[in-house]
């Protein structure tokens, strides 16, 4: 008889991090247990099982543990092969979808959390900086011609940067700027519409208005301390 798997995720209600973990794990079909953390006062279990970051997510699978996101992303691929595929088959490709999500990463969320949580000068340098960025992942969908980063489902790409799709518009409400004009990013806007749209997308999505709250009190807190953006 088979033994039966054990898959945990340590999360965060808010964490964009946390959820691309969630949708690989929900497109897979794999069933998982998540167990909310309190980041702000971390359980002694986050810290034993994540003792370099002590930060979230976290994956146990089978008693093995696996920090940070987008290690999780290749892990969760390449453990469920036959449930749905994340990253390319192709060589090439798979390390471009590598190479796209890293640019997000660093090019991306960084700046556009600096934005939210800036004044000024500084403010708007970040915006300027997102909008550059976006350019570049909407010169990439475009080219691509595809429904999705990943073809026509969605990939490892689109996992890693859906949080445009919903923390982004949150992010401008809450700092009162714009950063993604349809007009100026019509391959993101019908993208995000896509992938937000999809079942189970919008089915694990947190609470918009609890978000806002949050962010806002994020923002407070975070305006009056140095490298507030590593913090969401």
């Amino acid at each position: 008889m088979a033994k039966e798997e054990v898959v945990k995720v340590l999360g965060f209600w808010v964490s964009p991090f946390v959820r691309r973990v969630e949708w690989a794990l929900k497109l897979k079909g794999v069933d998982y247990e998540y167990i909310e953390e309190d980041i702000f006062n971390k359980s002694s279990s986050l810290i034993q099982l994540n003792p370099v970051h002590k930060k979230v997510p976290v994956l146990i699978h089978n008693q093995k543990i696996i920090a940070e996101s987008f290690i999780i992303l290749e892990y969760i691929d390449e453990t469920w092969k036959d449930k749905y595929t994340l990253l390319p088959q192709d060589p090439h490709e798979r390390a471009q979808a590598r190479f796209w999500a890293k640019f997000a990463e660093e090019k991306i969320t960084e700046a556009a959390w600096n934005a939210l949580c800036s004044f000024g000068d500084e403010k708007e340098r970040a915006i300027k900086l997102t909008i550059e960025a976006l350019q570049k992942i909407e010169e990439e969908l475009k080219l691509k011609g595809k429904q999705f980063f990943g073809g026509e489902r969605i990939g490892y790409v689109d996992i890693a940067v859906g949080w445009i799709s919903y923390w982004l518009p949150v992010w401008e409400e809450v700092g009162s700027m714009k950063i993604l004009e349809s007009q100026q990013f019509p391959a993101i806007s019908s993208w995000m519409h896509r992938f937000i749209n999809h079942p189970l997308i919008k089915d694990n999505l947190p609470p918009r208005d609890k978000m806002v709250v949050y962010f806002k009190g994020r923002r407070d807190v975070l305006t009056s301390e140095p490298h507030g953006w590593l913090r969401i």
